[in-house]
Order: C-alpha cells, then structure tokens, then sequence
C-alpha cells in the first residue's frame, strides 16, 4: 500500500497546481434527459474520463469516512488535480435524473452511458477525443457495452465490475427475488437489500439472465485496467480474470486486500491508493 500511496504522492507533486470547476449538466436523451457533473482543471480542454456509478449508487457515489467526498467526487477532484477532466452521471431513475428506479435495467444504462460518451466527445470544454470509461461494479458491467459497442475510449478502467450477472446479483438478491423478478408483470416488485428498500421490474431480472458482460468487453481492442478486491463477497475476485481472459489487448491487473467498497467505510488509504494506481494507467493512455 505504501508503494501506491507514493505512486498518488508523487503524481500531486509532479503535476502543477491547477485550478478547477465543477458544473452541474443535462444530457439529453432519446429516453430521457441524464444529469452530471463535469469537472474540469484550469487550462486548454483537457482529456476526460466518463464515471459509471454502481447498483443503486449516484454520481457522487458512497461517501468515504474520514472525508466530506463520495467515491466519485474524490475520483473527480483527484483526476482534476492530475490535468484530467471527468463527466459523472447519475443514470436515468437515480440521483437527480429524472425516472423511476424500478423502470432501470442494463441495457437503458448503457444506453445513458453511450449517450454521455457522445456528449463528452462533442463538448468544446473537454478534449473528447482523449477520452476514458471507469465503471464501478453494475457500473462496470455498463462501462463494458459502452467501450465494446463503441469502440471508442482510449481507456477503460473497470473497478470490481460484475463479470457474472447471476452470480452477483444472485448473491446480492438471492433466489427468491429472482424467480419472483422473473414471474413478475409490468408491476414492480419490492426489493429488500441489506442497504436500501427498492422496487424492481421484470426489465432488470430479465437482463441478468441475458447480459454478457465479458462478451460485451470482447468487442474492446483498447487498454484495460481491472481493479479487484481479494475481501470482495459482492462480486467474487475471480471477475477480474474473466474480464482478463475475455479481452484481447494491453491490460493491467491490479488487487488489494479490500472489499467491494474498497475499504471505504474505514477511511480513502485503499481508495487512494487505487487511485494513484490508476491515473498511472490512465496517463499514456490520454497524452
């Protein structure tokens, strides 16, 4: 941990001070509009990373003890601070974009995100054409279609992605949610998390049982960087080597002995240290 700690240490102090700005947006969408932030260091356009937030998470994502920050807006800042600007939406029906969370499934999130990335890549405040995708967990499974469907970024970083729907997700709701899910009409059913009480539709179990993940990464040529916790019980470590085996390209693997959240219910050493790790990967990749 150390080592990465310097890595994100020595970043900060090799790059210069850089004022930054943060601003609120609407992407409009054929489904629906989709709000985010953008956030951009000082300076000429700069190259961006579009963030994909997890399983009933927000753009700002879980906040991190010790800190005033969420996963994301600490990824945010940080990124800001190394001369990369970022996009974190909230997807359609959670945060403040507009929708119900029970009409959410994996293809309208793609669908969000694919979006978000043709925004980003005609905004004159950033240089769309260096550009990266970081999805987190569900967001990762996201971030998986809109890299392989696009073939677009320049990057993908796929922290504690879900590799195996109904293996996740599986454990997540166990059995008798999905059979219920998959039973189910057009009404939502309820949902009972360890975290939250939500309603799903049959749209959602529907695509666990059909999305691919790892076939969806397949049709990515650019460089990978998957990011697992060997403590993660939400989506088992092995993901990281399915994602691996299932890309053929320039890849970087890199685990730590976190959780799911990486660690983050402690305080941000783990999440920084993913962090230096990560803008180490990110920047060749965006020059």
């Amino acid at each position: 941990m150390r080592a990465a700690l310097c890595l994100l240490a020595a970043l900060a102090a090799a790059a210069p001070a850089l004022a930054q700005s943060e601003e609120t947006v609407t992407i409009d969408t054929p489904l629906g509009p989709v709000i985010g932030t953008l956030e951009t260091p000082a300076g000429d356009p700069a190259p961006v990373v579009l963030l994909l937030h997890g399983f009933t998470g927000s753009r700002d994502e879980l906040p991190v003890a010790g800190t005033e920050e969420g996963v994301f807006s600490r990824t945010a800042r940080t990124l800001a601070e190394q001369g990369i600007a970022s996009l974190r939406i909230d997807f359609r029906g959670s945060g403040e974009s507009p929708g119900a969370f029970a009409d959410t499934t994996f293809e309208g999130q793609v669908a969000d995100g694919l979006a978000a990335l043709a925004w980003v890549q005609a905004n004159p405040a950033v240089d769309g054409q260096r550009l990266a995708v970081l999805g987190w967990s569900q967001g990762g499974l996201v971030a998986t279609a809109v890299a392989g469907r696009s073939d677009t970024p320049d990057a993908l970083v796929l922290w504690a992605a879900v590799a195996d729907p109904k293996e996740s997700f599986g454990g997540i709701l166990g059995a008798e949610t999905l059979a219920a899910g998959l039973a189910a009409g057009d009404a939502p059913i309820p949902v009972k998390l360890p975290w939250a009480e939500i309603q799903l539709k049959r749209g959602f179990f529907e695509g666990i049982q059909s999305f691919d993940p790892k076939a969806e990464l397949a049709g990515y040529a650019g460089p990978l960087f998957v990011a697992h916790g060997t403590q993660d019980t939400t989506v088992l470590p092995h993901a990281a080597d399915d994602f691996l085996a299932a890309h053929d390209g320039q890849e970087v693997k890199w685990t730590a002995e976190m959780d799911h959240v990486f660690n983050a219910f402690t305080g941000p050493d783990t999440l920084d240290q993913m962090l230096g790790e990560t803008i180490g990967f990110l920047k060749p990749h965006l020059q």
